[in-house]
């Protein structure tokens, strides 16, 4: 399920890259990589 989360996180980061602008662009790819960074630490889905 790793690479399951990492897909989704780099899929959502493409997505802000395309819609968002400015400043909230980078903060909420900062958010999605911290968001993705805990939930692998966590342990997935197990």
């Amino acid at each position: 399920m790793d690479i399951v989360t990492i897909i989704i996180a780099l899929a959502l980061i493409f997505i802000a890259w395309k819609v968002l602008m400015g400043i909230v662009k980078f903060g909420a790819i900062i958010l999605i990589v911290v968001a993705a960074a805990w939930f692998l630490t966590q342990g997935g889905f197990a």
